[in-house]
Order: C-alpha cells, then sequence, then structure tokens
C-alpha cells in the first residue's frame, strides 16, 4: 500500500518511548510506568485536570475530530496533551490506570488513514475516562479501533500532513497490558511481571492474550499470513519493516530495554530510575534537538480554535501557557552555558527531589486526611517552579 504516513518531506517521525516496571523488580511492590512524550518542537504540550463526571442517557463526546457515545459515568483524569487536539499523549485517572501510547507505521498503512475518526490519543483519552482497570481499558481500547477506528491528521501544522496507527502502555496497580494495532486488527499482551517498553514499531509477537475478533483470518484475507508460515507473529505479519526480533529492533528500544533491565536487577527499581531513563538523550529517548523534542507544559484555549474549523488547520495560534516559556527561556539559557540557566536547572531538579520525597511519605503513611495534601501538591510545585522564571 502506498505509505502516506509520513510526513509530507517523505520523513516518518521517530519519537516517544513508554516504560513499566513490576514486582518483583521494583522496591516496596510498586508498579512504576514511565513516558516520555515526544512531540513537533513548535507544538505545545498541557498538562489538564478533567474531573469526574455523570452524562445523561444518549449523549455525545466530541472528540478531536468526530463525535462518539458518551457513557454514563466518566472518571477524573490527569492528561498530558497536545495543547489543539482533545486527546492525550499519556495520563492517569482516579482509578490508578496509566497510559502512554506510541505511533507505529504497519503493513495496513494508506492514504485512508488522513480521514478523520479517532487519533490514538483521543483513544488513549476515552479509555483512561471509561476504564477502572488495565483490563478494561484494553476492552474499551480494542473496541474503538474496531469503531469507529483510527484515523485524522495527527499534527496541527498544515505543512506535516502525517498520520499513523498507535501502540498502547497500559498499567494500572496490579498488571500491566500492550496493545498493538494495525488499521482495526490489534493484539494484547499481558505483562505480570519484570519490565517492558514500546516505542515506535510493533513488539507483539507470538505471546497474544487478547485481539481483535478473528485476527488470524483477517491477516490470511489480506494475503499477509498462511498456516505454513508458523506460528502467528503479530510483528511480523503486521511490521512495515518486517523486523520483529529483539535484535532487530531500533537502537532507541533496545537501549530503553537494556537500562530497564540493569536498573531493575537488584529489584529495587524506584521512581529516580525512571526519570534516569527518560533523561537519557544518548540513545534518543530524551530528545533535544530537531523537528521533534521531548515536551511539557500547561494552556489552555478556546473555542475559537483552527483544530475545531473545517477546513482545519489554516491558521495557527499562540498555545504557549508561561511554565511553556519558562521551559523555553531555560532551553535557550542552557544552549548558551549560562550561568543563569545552569543555576535554574539545579533549583529544579531540588524541587523535583523534594517532590519525591514529600510523595514517598505521603504514600508510605497514607490515610483518608492525606488525600487533599496529596491532590494539592501538582498545583504547589507548578507554582514554586514559575516562581522560579520570574
Amino acid at each position: 500500500m502506498e505509505d502516506c504516513m509520513s510526513t509530507r518531506s517523505g520523513r516518518k517521525p521517530r519519537s516517544c518511548d513508554t516504560f513499566v516496571v513490576l514486582p518483583p523488580a521494583t522496591a516496596m511492590g510498586r508498579i512504576i510506568f514511565g513516558k516520555n512524550s515526544d512531540r513537533p518542537g513548535s507544538e505545545v504540550q498541557e498538562v489538564v485536570y478533567v474531573p469526574a463526571a455523570d452524562h445523561e442517557s444518549g449523549a455525545k463526546v466530541q472528540c478531536t475530530y468526530i463525535e462518539v457515545d458518551q457513557v454514563g459515568h466518566t472518571h477524573a483524569v490527569i492528561l498530558s496533551k497536545p495543547a489543539w487536539m482533545w486527546g492525550a499523549e499519556m495520563g492517569a485517572n482516579d482509578q490508578g490506570v496509566c497510559i502512554g501510547n506510541e505511533a507505529v507505521w504497519t503493513r495496513l498503512n494508506g492514504p485512508g488513514d488522513l480521514e478523520e475518526r479517532l487519533l490514538g490519543m483521543d483513544i488513549l483519552r476515552l479509555a483512561l475516562e471509561r476504564a477502572s482497570n488495565a483490563s478494561e481499558a484494553v476492552d474499551v481500547i480494542g473496541q474503538l479501533i474496531e469503531s469507529p477506528g483510527q484515523g485524522g491528521p495527527c499534527s496541527d501544522e498544515p505543512e506535516q500532513g502525517w498520520s499513523y496507527h498507535n501502540s498502547f502502555l497500559i498499567a494500572d496497580r496490579t498488571t500491566a497490558w500492550v496493545l498493538e494495532t494495525a488499521g482495526k486488527c490489534w493484539a494484547a499482551e499481558h505483562v505480570t511481571e519484570g519490565v517492558r517498553n514500546i516505542s515506535n514499531e510493533l513488539s507483539i509477537c507470538t505471546k497474544i492474550d487478547r485481539s481483535s475478533p478473528n485476527l488470524v483470518e483477517e491477516a490470511k484475507k489480506l494475503g499477509l499470513y498462511s498456516d505454513d508460515s508458523g506460528p502467528f507473529n503479530f510483528a511480523k505479519v503486521f511490521s512495515d519493516s518486517g523486523k520483529y526480533l529483539e535484535s532487530q529492533m531500533s537502537f532507541r528500544y533496545r537501549h530503553g530495554l537494556k537500562m530497564l533491565r540493569e536498573l531493575s536487577s537488584s529489584g529495587e527499581f524506584g521512581v529516580r530510575d525512571m526519570f534516569k531513563i527518560l533523561r537519557d538523550e544518548e540513545s534518543g529517548i530524551c530528545m533535544t534537538d530537531g523537528s521533534f523534542v521531548s515536551t511539557g507544559s500547561q494552556v489552555s484555549f478556546g473555542d475559537d480554535d483552527p483544530v475545531k474549523k473545517v477546513p482545519r488547520f489554516q491558521s495557527q495560534v499562540d498555545r504557549r501557557h508561561a511554565l511553556y516559556r519558562g521551559h523555553e527561556t531555560l532551553r535557550e539559557l542552557l544552549g548558551k552555558e549560562d550561568a543563569k540557566g545552569i543555576a535554574l536547572l539545579g533549583n529544579l531538579r531540588e524541587l523535583e527531589e523534594k517532590c519525591v520525597e514529600d510523595m514517598e511519605e505521603l504514600l508510605g503513611n497514607f490515610e483518608e486526611s492525606t488525600y487533599h495534601k496529596v491532590a494539592a501538591i501538582f498545583q504547589h510545585m507548578t507554582d514554586i517552579e514559575l516562581n522560579f522564571y520570574k
């Protein structure tokens, strides 16, 4: 099939990595989830909180491009999202479910992928709003992949014009799942211990614990698999690169997995270890240069928006929040090795460490009255950081 999922310049954006570490590899029996959101350098990413809500029967929810049926109750969510879209790159809900998504390119990519349906990020947010655990999130994502399906431009920059298929890493308090897609086909792998990561490539092979209906038969109909090809291997059948063995995967994927294994080998993997992985620049996990960078910010914008007008993306708007502007200033100072920037970075690392210490103390002695302290930490730390840039 024609591959129109690259940018109009012909290059496929390669970005994002998601990680999970489960007992017995973690300290204190915790599950630790992490993801970098790597997006176009000119795009603002915001962090938003959406409270739980009840909805009337027959209600609809407007996603980035299309409406879908709403459910009776949606969970509260915290989302890290490109400011122009409804969906999110990653997030968590009030039930302890975390999800991150990745762009993947498959043998089923084609011009129809630019048709406006649900973005992978819309599907991620819908799953967080609707699922009470990781297993339910697999159900929600699978149903949405099948109908109405994934599709639509994944950038609000008119000259880009790219779209892709999606993979997801889902975790809750007890378990994790990887779900990977190719068009309306999907496979899910249950992860019960140890480490797992995903990047911009299919990674589910023969361990398929759940899947779209009649997955193998659909692959046969598409001419991608036959019984004499050996055991059904999702990545081998659908990957556009034909790479599916660990030794053949991208350097970024392999390096991330290596770091996961090394840092968890003692059985004491913690939050700071995940920070180390997400900050790794040598492998490209942390992207600091080029058209795609690791981003994070908080911003809001109203209805007069080029993403909501048809034809779409005829203009662009400045979505930068004060915190985003502060990050831009810091990057500029660090690029010049300015002493002020180095001092600011030191202050941020101290703030981060204090936040981790506070959270560990609160979670180690958690009771009902602690809830309000936990809820206030994010806003408190954001306010402190904003003061650094004044």
